[in-house]
C-alpha cells in the first residue's frame, strides 16, 4: 500500500470515528500528536481511535481530541487530513484561540486553577515533607536532648512553615503571571494581604482581638490580614492582572513608568478590603464548612463516594479544581483530608493495572505497558495506568473505583488526614498526618486499595476477554546526550505521555547548558516551526525525536534558535538547536528535554544507561 493511500485511509478512519467532517472544526499538529478541534465530544470513543492504523494512542482535552503518532508520521498524516477535511492552513495558535472559546466556563476555571497551583505545589510539597519529618522528630527524646539534632530539627521546622506563612502572596504572584499581568505586581500585593501591620486573620474570635477599623466613604473597613486566603489570593491575581494591563495599555508613555504600577497597586489594595476580600472570605468560608459539613454528615458514605469517583474525575480533568480547595483547608483547619482518598483511588488502579499484568503475563506487550504504569502509579502519576490499561479495556477501572471505596471507608474509621497536599502514593507518605497512628493506617489504607484493586479485576476479567494491542518498539547505534545536564530514564519525565514510553524508549535530559548538539551522525528530518522539536535519522535508519522543554510549543518558537534545517546532513556534535532557559522558566513551562527512539529496523533493541557517555544503544 502506498503511503498517500494509507494516509487517506487513516484519515477517513479518523473523521469516522469523530462522527463526520462537520463536527471538526479545526485542525493543526505538534511535533508527534494531530490536533483536532471538535465541535462535540461526547460520541467519540478513544479506543476506537486507538486502533486505527499506526495509532500510537489517544486522548481528549476539552473539545480537543489529540492523536498521537509519532515524529516525522504526524506532518504527513497531517497534510493529507487537513486537505480530506478543508483545514489546511492552520496553526497551533489558532487550534488554542479555537479551544479557549469553545471551553465552557467550568473547563477554564480548571484550566486556571492547574495553571496557578502546578508553579507552587513543589514548595508546598517540600514544606509539607519537612513538616511531617520535624512533627515526628521533635516528640523524640533523643532529638531534644541532643543540641546537634535539636537545633536541625528547629531549622527543619521553620523551614517546613515559611511557604504557608507567605502563600497568599505566592498564590497572588502566580494567579497575576496565568492572567497576563506583571509578575511583580503581583508579589507586591500579595504581601500586601499578609501585611504585619494588619491584625493576624488567624486570631479572629480570639478575647484580645481588636483590629483597626477604617471609615472610607461610610464603608467600615476591617484592618485585619488575609493569611490563608487562597480564594481572596486567586482573585486578586485576576484583579491585578486585569488593572495592569488595562494601564499599560491606556497610560501614555512619557508618565507609564510613574503611574501604571502606582495605580494598579493602590486600586487593587482598595478592592481588596473593600470587595475581594469580603467576598473571597466568603466563599472560602462556604467551601470549607460544605467539606466539613459532609464528612460530619454523610461520614463514611462521603468518603466511600470521593475516593470511588475521584479518578473518573481525573479523566474528566476537574481534579485540578481541587488544589485550591486542599490549600483552603490547610489554612483554615490544619489538616487536609482529601489527600489520602485521592491516594488510596490511585493507588486502587495501581492494583487494578497488576491484576491485569497478572491475567496476561506471558504477553510481552501487556509487560510493556504494566509495569511502567505502575511505577507511575507508585509516584503518583495515574494517567499511563489510566489510559493505557483500565480506562481502554473498562473493567479494571471499574475494579479500581470499587476497591478505593473500600478503602476510603478505612481513611474514614482510621481518622486519616495529611498535612499538606501535591504528594500521593509513596511520596505522599511523607506528608501523612502522624496523629491516630497516621503512618501505620496510611500503609494498610494503601495495601487495602492495592490488594482489593488486583482481586476485583481478575474476578472482572471472567466478563471480559479483551486483549492488550500495542505496536513493539525496539531501538539502534550508540548516542550521546544531546544536552549537557543530569540524564534520567524517560520514564521520570514530568510528562505523562514521554513517560508512558508510547513515543519510545529514551531519556530525558535535565539541562545546565541552553544548546543542542548532534548525539551521532545523522540527518535532520525536520525542524519543527516552533524549534523546540526535531526528527532525526540515524546511519542505519533509526529515528529520534529531540523535544526541548514540556508545553513549549506554546511559546511559538520564542526564545529558540535552530542552526539546521529539514534535511541537513550533520555530523556528531554539531549544534542543533538554541533556547533560552529564562524565558522558557518565565513562561510557566519545564525545561527538562526528551530525546526518544521512535523508530527503529526489525528485531532491533534499545538499551539505555544515562550513567554512560552513550547513554542509548540500539542494537
Amino acid at each position: 500500500m502506498g503511503k498517500d493511500k494509507q494516509y487517506r485511509d487513516i484519515s477517513n478512519a479518523i473523521i469516522e470515528k469523530l462522527s463526520g467532517k462537520e463536527n471538526i472544526t479545526g485542525v493543526a499538529h505538534c511535533a508527534t500528536r494531530l490536533r483536532i478541534l471538535v465541535s462535540d465530544v461526547s460520541g467519540i470513543k478513544v479506543e476506537e481511535l486507538e486502533n486505527i492504523d499506526l495509532v500510537k494512542g489517544a486522548f481528549i482535552v476539552g473539545n480537543q481530541v489529540q492523536i498521537i503518532f509519532g515524529a516525522g508520521i504526524v506532518n504527513e498524516v497531517y497534510q493529507v487530513f487537513a486537505k480530506i477535511t478543508g483545514q489546511e492552513n492552520m496553526s497551533l495558535s489558532d487550534i488554542k484561540e479555537l479551544d479557549l472559546k469553545n471551553q465552557n466556563f467550568l473547563q477554564n476555571v480548571i484550566k486556571t486553577l492547574s495553571d496557578v497551583f502546578v508553579p507552587i505545589i513543589p514548595a508546598i510539597l517540600a514544606a509539607a515533607i519537612l513538616m511531617g519529618l520535624t512533627g515526628v522528630l521533635g516528640k523524640s527524646e533523643a532529638v531534644l536532648n541532643n543540641e546537634f539534632l535539636y537545633a536541625l530539627n528547629r531549622l527543619a521546622a521553620l523551614a517546613s512553615t515559611a511557604i504557608f506563612i507567605i502563600l497568599p502572596m505566592v498564590v497572588c504572584y502566580s494567579a497575576t503571571i496565568k492572567f497576563g499581568g506583571r509578575p511583580i505586581v503581583g508579589l507586591v500585593v500579595g504581601a500586601i494581604m499578609i501585611d504585619g501591620s494588619l491584625a493576624n486573620a488567624y486570631s479572629v474570635g480570639s478575647a484580645n482581638f481588636n483590629p483597626e477599623i477604617l471609615n472610607l466613604l461610610g464603608l467600615k473597613i476591617e484592618m485585619v490580614g488575609f493569611q490563608g486566603s487562597i480564594i481572596v489570593a486567586l482573585l486578586m491575581g485576576f484583579v491585578v492582572a486585569t488593572l495592569d494591563k488595562f494601564f499599560e495599555k491606556r497610560i501614555p508613555s512619557v508618565v507609564k513608568f510613574l503611574l501604571s504600577s502606582m495605580l494598579t497597586v493602590f486600586i487593587s489594595t482598595i478592592l481588596l478590603f473593600v470587595i475581594v476580600g469580603p467576598f473571597g472570605r466568603a466563599l472560602s468560608d462556604f467551601i470549607v464548612n460544605g467539606l466539613l459539613w459532609t464528612t460530619e454528615n454523610l461520614g463514611v458514605v462521603g468518603y466511600m463516594l470521593f475516593a470511588g469517583l475521584q479518578q473518573v474525575i481525573v479523566i474528566t480533568g476537574l481534579h485540578h479544581i481541587l488544589n485550591a480547595v486542599e490549600a483552603t483547608l490547610i489554612a483554615e483547619t490544619g489538616f487536609n483530608f482529601l489527600n489520602p482518598l485521592m491516594s488510596v483511588a490511585l493507588m486502587a488502579q495501581g492494583g487494578a493495572v497488576i491484576g491485569y499484568y497478572l491475567l496476561n503475563r506471558k504477553d510481552k506487550r501487556v509487560k510493556d505497558i504494566s509495569i511502567p504504569a505502575f511505577v507511575s502509579i507508585l509516584f503518583g502519576i495515574s494517567e499511563p495506568a489510566i489510559f493505557g490499561i483500565n480506562l481502554r479495556y473498562k473493567f479494571p477501572l471499574v475494579a479500581g473505583c470499587i476497591a478505593a471505596s473500600i478503602s476510603g471507608a478505612y481513611v474514614y474509621f482510621s481518622k486519616l488526614v495529611s498535612i499538606g497536599f501535591g504528594a500521593t502514593a509513596l511520596p505522599g507518605f511523607a506528608i501523612a498526618s502522624p496523629d491516630n497512628n497516621g503512618y501505620l493506617n496510611y500503609v494498610i489504607a494503601h495495601s487495602i486499595a492495592l490488594v482489593l484493586g488486583i482481586i476485583f479485576t481478575i474476578i472482572f476479567a471472567t466478563f471480559n476477554k479483551k486483549e492488550v494491542k500495542v505496536e513493539s518498539k525496539s531501538e539502534v547505534v550508540s548516542l550521546s546526550s544531546p544536552l549537557k545536564g543530569e540524564v534520567k530514564n524517560v520514564k521520570e519525565s514530568s510528562d505523562a505521555t514521554f513517560a508512558s514510553e508510547v513515543l519510545g524508549k529514551g531519556v530525558v535530559i535535565f539541562p545546565t547548558e541552553n544548546i543542542t548538539y548532534a548525539p551521532a551522525d545523522l540527518v535532520v528530518e525536520f525542524v519543527y516551526p516552533t524549534k523546540h522539536a526535531l526528527g532525526l535519522k540515524f546511519n542505519d535508519g533509526s529515528k529520534a525525536l529531540l523535544h526541548i522543554g514540556i508545553d513549549t510549543v506554546k511559546m511559538e518558537g520564542n526564545g529558540f534558535n535552530s542552526f539546521v534545517k529539514d534535511g541537513d546532513v550533520v555530523k556528531k556534535g554539531t549544534k542543533l538547536v538554541e533556547f533560552d532557559i529564562d524565558k522558557i522558566v518565565e513562561a510557566g513551562y519545564k525545561t527538562e528535554t526528551v530525546f526518544v527512539i521512535t523508530e527503529v529496523g526489525s528485531g532491533k533493541t534499545v538499551e539505555i544507561d544515562p550513567t554512560k557517555e552513550s547513554i542509548i544503544n540500539i542494537k
